[in-house]
């Protein structure tokens, strides 16, 4: 653990992490999985927070949980369903994914935090809490950042400078490592007055997670352990700046809306009214330091989608930044980062921004416009089944380059392969190259690309990212030279095995 309160020297490692929210740990914990030095800031205090608002896992990030080898374990944490309220009529049926995990997990972020946290830890991270970045230098070798330590950032506190190859603010909407590099956050708000409360019932909800949504408002009711349960909604009849006071009745009326009852409310053990943007930043890089998470896009909460988001950029980046520090790739290809979730983070936006427009319709013919979007979305199969791919994640791509396979940018699907399952074989960081049953390449390749066969007959060579997406991909069985090229952009420099 690094302590500056008594230090004003300089510290240093490959890969500075600041933020440790989700997003923040899934990177750091990857890159110290690989063997890198990476130090975390925080400007919280160590202890995790339990009034994080994403209460929501989908599957392809159960996916990659099951790639780094934690996807039981949160599974086990939290609730699965086979349905998610969209809107009036409308709601997500995840139970026909092709996936492993064919449901929505409902599950507080702060126990995400904690297995991620701990994984972080037992990797190596060194986690520097009760310190906040103030300022970032960067030149074609390094990046400098200096912080003080103290949330409030007291310019007479303890400071001290942190020296990486490369730094990454996942540190939030209102982030200092976007603010240093002065990059512009634009967007807007889309909703307003949201609340968010901590409330013992007399009267148990049916299910652990009761949502539901009315012309004039949405809510979820959510159980979190120890008789309490984390409301959240939004009532059009309420519409108040977030520093308004927030009562007892207000609640209530929220509950009795959605519900038709408040479930005879005991104790209100947190309450607060929050608003909800919809905002990306114009670049995900800007030399050495890239952003991720919320400190790179908010969305609004339709669809669940922001720690999703945030978790899959960390799963993008991680490799990318392993394969050029350790792997000897090209520094090229982290602009690859920018290229690829940028795109993501637009698409993201853009649903979430559909889906809680729809819920905001307002009127008879508007609200019956609503009523019958939503039950063709749930209904109509094919509709139904791409967004829930979407808003899962499955169903997200990156753009292949012209002339490409076809299969490259596609999410690979966790098939059996002779070795084993495929996103049993990627733990610890690896590619998988995967080729017909009945042949092996003389290419050779770095160790930490593994090479397997496909079980039946299929006569394709494919490269999978660490990530779970096909890089590349050929029909030839003599392809040699576009092998190579291959695994050396994406994998890093060629080497015989010892």
């Amino acid at each position: 653990m690094v302590d500056i309160s008594n230090s004003n020297g300089a510290h240093s490692a490959d890969v500075l992490v600041v933020g440790a929210g989700p997003t923040g740990l899934l990177l750091a914990g990857d890159l110290a999985e690989a063997g890198l030095s990476v130090i975390l800031v925080e400007a919280r205090p160590r202890k995790i927070s339990n009034l994080s608002r994403a209460l929501v896992v989908h599957a392809r990030v159960l996916e990659q949980f099951d790639a780094r080898g934690i996807a039981d374990e949160v599974v086990k944490l939290g609730h699965p369903i086979d349905r998610l309220a969209l809107f009036e009529r409308g709601e997500l049926n995840p139970s026909r994914l092709p996936s492993r995990y064919p449901f929505v997990l409902f599950l507080p972020q702060y126990e995400v935090e904690r297995v991620l946290e701990r994984r972080a830890r037992e990797a190596g991270v060194t986690f520097v809490h009760s310190t906040k970045v103030v300022g970032i230098d960067q030149d074609g070798n390094r990046v400098t950042a200096y912080v003080v330590a103290g949330k409030d950032a007291d310019p007479g506190g303890p400071s001290a400078k942190f020296h990486a190859s490369y730094l990454v603010g996942t540190d939030g909407v209102h982030s200092t490592v976007r603010s240093a590099l002065g990059l512009p956050f634009p967007g807007k708000s889309v909703l307003s007055s949201l609340i968010l409360a901590d409330l013992k019932l007399d009267r148990k909800p049916d299910r652990p997670f009761t949502v539901n949504a009315v012309p004039d408002g949405f809510a979820l009711l959510t159980e979190m352990g120890d008789d309490t349960y984390r409301l959240t909604g939004w009532n059009r009849h309420h519409q108040l700046p977030d520093d308004a006071p927030l009562d007892a009745e207000e609640i209530r009326e929220l509950l009795q809306l959605n519900f038709g009852t408040d479930y005879g409310i005991t104790d209100i053990r947190w309450k607060s009214r929050f608003h909800s943007d919809e905002r990306q930043a114009p670049a995900y890089r800007v030399g050495r330091v890239f952003l991720a998470g919320d400190a790179a896009h908010v969305h609004s909460p339709a669809g669940a989608m922001g720690m999703n988001t945030g978790l899959q950029d960390a799963a993008n980046l991680s490799w990318k930044l392993v394969a050029v520090l350790r792997d000897g790739a090209d520094d090229h290809l982290l602009d690859t980062y920018q290229t690829e979730r940028h795109a993501v983070g637009k698409i993201v936006l853009r649903m979430s921004g559909l889906l809680v427009r729809a819920a905001l319709l307002h009127g008879i013919t508007a609200r019956l416009l609503r009523a019958t979007a939503g039950t063709i979305l749930s209904n109509v199969r094919p509709l139904a089944d791409k967004a829930a791919a979407m808003i899962s994640g499955i169903g997200i791509s990156y753009q292949a380059p012209h002339g490409a396979h076809t299969l490259t940018g596609k999410r690979a699907p966790d098939v059996q392969l002779a070795e084993g399952r495929l996103n049993e074989l990627q733990r610890g960081g690896r590619f998988v190259l995967i080729t017909p049953a009945d042949q092996n390449t003389d290419v050779p390749v770095p160790d930490h690309v593994l090479q397997a066969h496909w079980t039946g007959e299929r006569r394709t060579t494919a490269l999978i990212r660490p990530d779970g997406y096909f890089c590349w991909a050929t029909e030839k069985h003599d392809d040699a030279n576009a092998l190579r090229a291959a695994l050396t952009t994406w994998a890093g420099a060629l080497r015989e095995r010892a």
